[in-house]
């Protein structure tokens, strides 16, 4: 069986084809070709995804306070205590906490259940974590949350500015888009504004490495450089447009002296001038921006001060020109149309609008409607652990792990009275606090809709029965909103009800007011639903194509028809670095890793390229900080710390540090980012501020280094410093310790466990502190263990291969203890692509043998760089050794 559907990752939205095959229980992964967003592209994520379904760490059944119960009586459950909670302090003292990852139906229900029958705003999600500046700028600029371009726009545009955006790790179909547009068109420019020099850097024309914090400044300056060489569409300014005196005057006084703004940004001022000459010569321009942008206690005044620079321009609703947010997660769009923010209403219409809130509740019928904005995701938080929310309902999304502060956030949910948790999976940090857990459908048994970073709705379709008793997120909030009382509002029988009511909304009273307008679909049968190809709305009318483009006639949503330019007053942050603290933390994604790892951690393949949490720092830094690549290092702040790998990867420029955000307390000992993260937000988004916290980096002395591979979980490693990945057969942990080192016993209690009939092989050296053990079964590897004072321990890589094997003959057991293969040829070294497991070894010695001269030659003969492109920056440097 062969099914259309949409991968659950990123903000890309790529179509993808699974196809079943019943009888081996297989389900194959590959892009779909006809798929406008991707034409059959996939990065390594999307092409892993065939390895995350399996029913290992699952969440299959109702949980109350840790005990199975039924369905019926969880659901029961969770309503009671939201209705009594509701009758003792209000309806402001329950919330729901949702995500992204949600399909929009179940966003519309649980959004149509809190603000229209529950009566309060406070559902937020964790999309406010990574889009809500570009949501509130949008709003601010053009009275509505449009994003006026699509992504042939990308391949049009004579200029792309990649602003805060590692598009090659963490968008990277789209990166490719671009990158054989530039390709294909060599006069096309890239300019990349981002403190790191990312792989993303390997295409740019410039890399414009601007301090942290200081982007306002940058795009003032280049507004006032633009007005100041006459680069301003004067017509479509008096037409179109108000407030540019103002904005501009704000500009100039902030970063109108080049060579003022160019110290404050830590850039040399020719760089600075190069970049702005680059913008004001080529008439197509498209700034496509991300997380470095929006994620800021400034983030929506970044995301206006480089609105105002396309407006100046009347760079906006023309082919290859405009402003671009690329969005983070594979629904934050659609959660965005119906409303899923606190302060947001669905169908874009606007919560603080009485005529607004009256047409929504008039169109649900609805007892009620709330009045004001809902607490935004820090402050709900913060509302839990002081009490005055008393219930809150989790859904798709890991808090404990990806809020800033996120310590507090573990202490809140544990002071909470009722704390719900639905999702897939049952081994997450949050759900360690709740009181109830409901079993949520994954992907591949979730059906309905998502809409990606460039409006195009696309289909997400089930080809897997559901696990155990898990339900989809939008039938598990019906049940409980009936058994709440609110029977009549919440009767659906599929998302295919869901999903036209939620199209009628958008057209009610619309009468081309608002650019949300998906009327066009609120007629489509159940047929046409399972049908739907994927579309971009606009979609005003029946058997309307869609609409690629917005802001084409300059026609704006504000009351006056005029886009705004929005005055952004320069600020520094407000946590700045010190003595104490004298680094800024920057955290960020990695390449195959998504969100805190509960999907992609289960894909062997995803684990290889980057097994460790890492913290990543300039070599000159890392000296002063006394430590040095490779070595084990204390990263902290005044909100928490972690331990990690020191990274010297020449990526980070003095003063910065970088640390991913994908490992929990699931899988690693202490290196959940988010505990470091300071809470402090945007005043107007609301949006947390994980691009800048100030940090330092002390040495975590440890006496020996060690790693364990096994067949079976281990249940409890005695070491200070541990993590846990996924491998091909088996489970791979990473070990540090103080004092003595471990021997034979230690390894003997970690895995005898697994098998009592052992066959146990050894090599010990007390007195270096070396030792090498391996479990084998009826000479099959069961588990191995190593452990050295050093760090360079052998290839988890060529071990892994052991386990592929059914038995291990003499040579291997002798290079076991040995702690190396018989050959170098049997070690294809640190993996390099993940979509076809191609190694560094394997790499440099094709390069060298072959005389492979680019990645094109390389992709010929290995394959390696030729799916998702992703690998192709590493490919390069090999190249060039």
């Amino acid at each position: 069986m062969s099914i259309r559907t949409t991968c659950p990752y990123c903000g890309v939205g790529c179509g993808v084809i699974a196809q079943s095959d019943a009888a081996r229980g297989t389900v194959t992964i590959s892009g779909d070709t006809t798929h406008p967003s991707n034409f059959g592209r996939l990065c390594s994520k999307g092409s892993a995804l065939g390895q995350t379904l399996g029913m290992d760490g699952r969440l299959l059944h109702p949980e109350i306070n840790g005990q199975r119960v039924s369905m019926e009586a969880a659901l029961t459950h969770v309503a009671a205590g939201f209705n009594r909670i509701i009758a003792e302090h209000g309806s402001d003292a329950v919330a729901l906490y949702v995500s992204g990852q949600l399909l929009t139906e179940d966003y519309y229900v649980a959004n149509k259940l809190m603000k229209g029958f529950i009566g309060t705003a406070n559902i937020d999600t964790n999309s406010r974590l990574c889009m809500s500046s570009a949501v509130a700028g949008h709003k601010r600029a053009f009275g509505e949350d449009v994003v006026p371009v699509c992504y042939e726009d990308l391949e049009l545009a004579d200029l792309i500015v990649l602003v805060g955006a590692n598009a090659a790790w963490c968008h990277p179909v789209l990166f490719q888009r671009i990158a054989q547009a530039k390709q294909q068109r060599p006069k096309m420019k890239i300019v990349v504004v981002d403190p790191r020099r990312t792989v993303t850097c390997e295409i740019a024309d410039l890399h414009v490495p601007v301090r942290s914090g200081s982007d306002v400044w940058l795009f003032n300056g280049l507004l006032a450089y633009l007005h100041e060489h006459g680069r301003v569409a004067k017509d479509f300014i008096a037409n179109h447009t108000e407030g540019l005196d103002e904005a501009l005057s704000v500009a100039r006084e902030s970063a109108g002296d080049v060579n003022r703004l160019a110290a404050v940004c830590g850039l040399d001022t020719e760089r600075v001038l190069e970049f702005y000459r680059m913008f004001a010569d080529h008439e197509r321009v498209i700034t496509a921006f991300s997380m470095g942008v929006n994620q800021s206690s400034a983030g929506t005044d970044k995301v206006n001060s480089i609105v105002n620079c396309h407006l100046l321009t009347g760079r906006i609703g023309q082919p290859g020109a405009g402003p671009f947010s690329i969005t983070g997660q594979p629904n934050a769009m659609g959660g965005r149309e119906v409303g899923g923010l606190a302060n947001m209403l669905a169908a874009h219409l606007d919560l603080e609008d009485a005529s607004h809130r009256e047409l929504v509740q008039n169109f649900w019928r609805s007892p009620r409607i709330a009045e004001r904005g809902g607490l935004k995701a820090v402050e709900l938080f913060d509302a839990i652990h002081d009490g005055k929310v008393k219930a809150v309902w989790i859904m798709a999304t890991n808090p404990v792990v990806s809020l800033p502060d996120a310590d507090k956030v573990k202490e809140a949910l544990r002071r909470c009275e009722l704390v719900v948790v639905s999702d897939c999976f049952a081994g997450t940090d949050t759900n360690a606090h709740a009181h109830v857990l409901l079993p949520a459908a994954g992907w591949g048994e979730k059906d309905g809709t998502v809409t990606n970073s460039e409006r195009r709705i696309s289909r997400q379709r089930a080809f897997q029965a559901l696990s155990g008793e898990a339900r989809p997120d939008w039938w598990l909030i019906c049940e409980v909103a009936r058994r709440m009382g609110f029977d009549h509002g919440f009767n659906y029988d599929s998302v295919h009800e869901i999903f036209i009511e939620h199209a009628a909304l958008s057209t009610w009273n619309n009468d081309g007011e608002r650019a949300f307008d998906i009327g066009g679909l609120a007629k489509i049968t159940s047929t046409e639903y399972d049908e739907l190809a994927p579309i971009q709305w606009p979609v005003p009318g029946r058997n309307h194509p869609g609409t690629p483009r917005l802001l084409e006639s300059g026609h704006f949503y504000r009351r006056n028809r005029r886009a705004r330019f929005v005055p952004t007053a320069t600020r520094a942050p407000e946590h700045r670095t010190d003595a104490e603290f004298p680094w800024v933390l920057n955290t960020g994604r990695i390449r195959d890793q998504w969100h805190t790892m509960t999907r992609t951690g289960r894909a062997p393949q995803l684990s290889a390229h980057l097994p460790e949490p890492y913290v990543d720092m300039h070599a000159q830094d890392a000296l002063l900080a006394a430590v040095s690549d490779g070595q084990l290092a204390r990263v902290e702040t005044q909100w928490g710390a972690l331990v990690a790998r020191v990274k010297t990867s020449g990526e980070m420029p003095r003063g910065t540090i970088f640390v991913p955000i994908h490992w929990s307390g699931a899988v690693a000992s202490d290196a959940r980012v988010g505990a470091l993260v300071n809470p402090v937000v945007d005043p107007v988004s609301g949006e947390p501020e994980f691009k800048h916290t100030p940090a330092r980096v002390t040495p975590f002395p440890v006496n020996w280094h060690g790693f364990v591979l096994t067949r079976a979980p281990i249940q409890k490693l005695d070491a200070v410093w541990w993590t846990a990945i996924r491998g091909a057969q088996f489970m791979r942990y990473e070990i540090a310790g103080r004092g003595h080192a471990p021997g034979s016993t230690w390894a003997r209690q970690a895995l005898q466990a697994i098998h009592p009939d052992m066959d146990w092989v050894e090599f010990s050296d007390p007195a270096c502190g070396v030792f090498r053990g391996a479990l084998l079964v009826e000479e099959r590897l069961e588990g191995c263990a190593f452990i050295s004072p050093r760090s360079d321990l052998p290839s988890r890589t060529w071990l892994s291969s052991l386990f592929a094997k059914k038995r291990i003959g003499n040579v291997d057991r002798v290079s076991l203890l040995n702690g190396g293969p018989p050959s170098s040829a049997e070690d294809p070294g640190p993996l390099v692509c993940s979509c076809f497991g191609v190694g560094r070894t394997t790499l440099c010695k094709a390069i060298a043998q072959d005389q492979l001269k680019t990645p094109q030659e390389v992709g010929r003969k290995l394959k390696a760089g030729t799916n998702c492109g992703s690998c192709l920056p590493e490919i390069r440097q090999l190249l060039l050794k």
